[in-house]
């Protein structure tokens, strides 16, 4: 996938994106050649002349940064939509081509004071690297300075009247003002460059009231410490002022680790593509019979490659297109792109994916799909529209965060007022207690810091998140509807019983009927081979051998078999009732059994029976759903007695065969008429409809686009078991969610009075603050952990 150079607004043009200009604004001009778009963003699929782009917005600080440029980048003309997402710095901007250019709103929102970056540029982990750095070293010299002006501040609360004379009191307090200035002008910069960038343009954001009250607690503790009897009293707050300050950083600093690990998990998936791979010089030419020396490839910028290049990926290098293996074997890691854990095997013949990683040997890979055509890029765009998208329950807590910042202010105010009789120095700490402790931080994280840091946990399993939304959908549904084929089935079929003409052994008709198979891709003739390798002993040869073979579509195939003991070649064939002329009674009785049959010279020989293979997770799967609480049905298009046969096998008892999509989704609204809140699982060959009016669905497997279009949750593996695991985890979600806004909630309701009244000076107002935030954002890192969502236990 081809990734932007473009340099951020704020630092200088690099070397290797010559070409751009010098000026901020400039900048962005580079981002209006098409040929760029697809670098950070999609054709939107309705309407080709409308883009949706994604770029990480930096700068962001809470909710009201969020709404706030929501507002500037739709005033812009050509901009249809915007979403921005202030938890994962995100955002999803929908524009007209051929009324407006990505620089114009980009523009837009550096005048806003933001910094607009391709979303899939490889340099925005080391931006939030850097940006930790910087919090902790701001965070370190806040936590020094507190020390020292505590050590000061102590005589001054413990001496008794007389101990100290006023001279020594002075010369404390101005050791404490001179050890407050870094403090305030390098650890609290951000908080002040915040609030001001708000106020100069007319808005209210979350440092604001922060940056009031640091600044009112400061000019307060100055004006005693220059003039000892004036109107603001003899009381100084330096050991308030760097307390709040140590704290605040405290829960920033750790609160910018937490949402990395969330943002992490896309950038992991962003950067598996490398930035280099070698690709043989005459690619489209033939390869000599001897093999591909070194010398014969060039290492070449992974944007440069073309459908019909032939690379090399070395062990420990990923993938860099989509493609097949023309030469090698080996093992490779898809488990960050399809969640199977473990490794794969793949030779000459197989497919392999961009993303995945080669792990034994290197292998030559005929390049297929490149750019945004890969799979890769699918799952990318999937998780970046999750990233950005905010479900209704935190559209709701930003839609609060503005008027309650207005409300923040109005308290202070007041405080102010009621205060201001007992002196105006009590009266402006008062007031600076409320401006601090009322920061609406906690309600702003509460909800997107659980919903992303599930999405990220869901990532590592291989599931990725279409919408947010759909996880709270989730949480509360109580049916979930399978499809069968493809869904509580695999692709592959197992053999169930063999039936052979009198004198015939069973084992050696499987062996001669495998021989023949084995020159076949057909799914049956897989299936008979797996079965013969599974009652071959360990390490033995095959007893036939099959040549001149022959395959006649839709009839079966024929050949010579010959065994290992010199026996002469017999002929053979493997395919339907008519190609082998079986008798009557070799047909199947049993719906939903699939009969292959064998003959030679002397007509029918043997008969195997086929049948669906149910997938080894399924009835864990449906057990663990059961088990929750949830009713599980199957609506199949195969017959009654398949789909009642599957669904013994997986243990679901309302099963429905026969159906066609439109039966599909009638049964589907019945359900729903009836009260019932219904998750859809299907592989999208006929699902399109029923995913899309279901509360919440699932594609499973390799779904086609349509099912993915219409589907919540996209699960490129084959484990049925992250079904059960997603449900699990959106219900933990949802439930950690509640706990985050309860808190949040609970903590404003004691915190405004107790601040009000007098009783929580500005140092503790921080406290609660910031322990406040970290509290959020360290419960919803809690979704993120291995174990979590495993267990049926939710939290209380």
């Amino acid at each position: 996938m081809p990734v932007s150079t473009l340099s951020p607004p704020t630092e200088p043009t690099t070397a290797h994106s010559p070409g751009l200009a010098c000026s901020p604004l400039d900048r962005f001009a580079a981002l209006d050649d098409p040929s760029e778009w697809d670098a950070f963003g999609k054709p939107h699929a309705e309407t080709p002349d409308r883009w949706i782009s994604m770029v990480a917005i930096d700068g962001m600080r809470c909710a009201a940064c969020a709404l706030t440029l929501e507002k500037v980048l739709c005033a812009v003309p050509g901009v249809e939509q915007a979403e921005v997402n202030a938890a994962s710095g995100r955002a999803r901007v929908v524009w007209a081509s051929d009324q407006v250019r990505p620089s114009a709103w980009m523009n837009a929102v550096h005048r806003a004071g933001y910094t607009p970056l391709p979303a899939l540029e490889a340099g925005n982990a080391d931006r939030r690297r850097a940006e930790q750095r910087r919090w902790l070293w701001r965070w370190l010299v806040a936590g020094l300075c507190m020390m020292q002006v505590m050590m000061y501040a102590w005589p001054l609360y413990t001496a008794e009247p007389g101990d100290i004379s006023a001279d020594e009191v002075q010369l404390l307090r101005w050791a404490s003002w001179v050890l407050t200035l870094p403090v305030l002008l390098f650890s609290c910069t951000p908080f002040f460059a915040s609030a001001l960038r708000d106020l100069t343009r007319g808005r209210i954001g979350m440092d604001v009231p922060v940056a009031l009250g640091m600044a009112i607690t400061f000019a307060v503790s100055s004006a005693v410490t220059f003039d000892a009897h004036g109107l603001l009293g003899d009381e100084v707050y330096f050991d308030s002022l760097c307390m709040f300050a140590f704290f605040l950083l405290s829960g920033r600093w750790l609160e910018a680790r937490l949402k990395d690990r969330t943002a992490g998990s896309l950038e992991a998936l962003m950067n598996r593509l490398p930035e280099t791979v070698l690709r043989r010089v005459d690619a489209k030419g033939a390869r000599s019979s001897g093999g591909v020396d070194l010398e014969e490839f060039e290492r070449v910028a992974v944007r440069r490659l073309v459908a019909g290049d032939l690379i090399r990926v070395l062990p420990g290098e990923a993938f860099p297109a989509d493609g097949t293996v023309q030469l090698g074997e080996t093992s490779v890691d898809e488990a960050l792109l399809t969640g199977e854990a473990s490794a794969l095997e793949r030779g000459v013949g197989s497919a392999v994916i961009a993303g995945s990683h080669n792990l034994t040997a290197p292998v030559e890979v005929r390049v297929e799909r490149v750019g945004t055509d890969t799979r890769f890029a699918q799952i990318a765009r999937l998780m970046q529209q999750a990233a950005v998208e905010k479900p209704p329950i935190a559209q709701l807590a930003d839609r609060v965060a503005r008027p309650f910042l207005l409300g923040v202010l109005a308290a202070a105010a007041f405080a102010l007022w009621f205060w201001w009789p007992e002196g105006p120095g009590p009266a402006l700490m008062v007031a600076t207690a409320v401006l601090i402790v009322t920061c609406p931080c906690a309600l702003s994280l509460a909800t997107p810091a659980a919903m992303l840091a599930a999405a990220g946990a869901l990532a590592r399993r291989g599931v990725l998140v279409r919408r947010l939304s759909a996880l709270e959908a989730l949480a509360q549904v109580d049916t979930i509807v399978f499809d069968k084929t493809g869904t509580l089935t695999s692709d592959s079929m197992e053999l169930a019983s063999i039936e052979t003409r009198n004198g015939v052994d069973p084992h050696e008709a499987l062996a001669k009927a495998a021989a023949l198979a084995d020159q076949s891709r057909h799914p049956v003739s897989r299936a008979l081979v797996a079965a013969a390798l599974e009652r071959r002993p360990h390490g033995a040869a095959p007893a036939w051998q099959a040549q001149s073979v022959q395959e006649r579509a839709g009839r079966g195939v024929r050949g010579q078999v010959a065994g290992g003991d010199g026996e002469a070649p017999a002929s053979l064939r493997l395919g339907s009732a008519v190609f082998c002329d079986a008798p009557a009674s070799a047909l199947p009785d049993v719906p939903g059994v699939m009969p292959v049959h064998l003959a030679d010279e002397s007509g029918w020989l043997a008969s195997f029976r086929l049948v669906e293979r149910l997938r080894g997770d399924a009835a864990v799967a449906v057990d663990v759903l059961r088990q929750a609480g949830l009713a599980t049905e199957i609506l199949s298009g195969d017959t009654a007695a398949a789909a009642r046969r599957a669904g013994q096998g997986a243990g679901i008892d309302r099963t429905r065969g026969g159906c066609s999509p439109q039966d599909k989704l009638e049964h589907l609204q019945a359900l729903q008429r009836a009260g019932r809140r219904v998750a859809m699982v299907g592989d999208g060959l006929n699902d399109g409809p029923v995913l899309a009016a279901a509360h919440v669905s699932f594609a499973l497997g390799h779904a086609l686009p349509l099912a993915q279009a219409q589907a919540d949750f996209v699960v490129p593996g084959e484990q049925l078991a992250v079904v059960s695991h997603t449900v699990l985890l959106a219900r933990r979600t949802l439930a950690v969610v509640r706990q985050n806004l309860i808190w949040a909630a609970a903590y404003n309701a004691v915190g405004i009075p107790l601040a009000v009244a007098g009783y929580m000076p500005p140092w503790l107002a921080g406290l609660g603050m910031a322990a406040s935030s970290l509290m959020v954002v360290a419960n919803a890192a809690r979704l993120s952990g291995p174990a979590h969502g495993n267990s049926l236990t939710e939290p209380n």
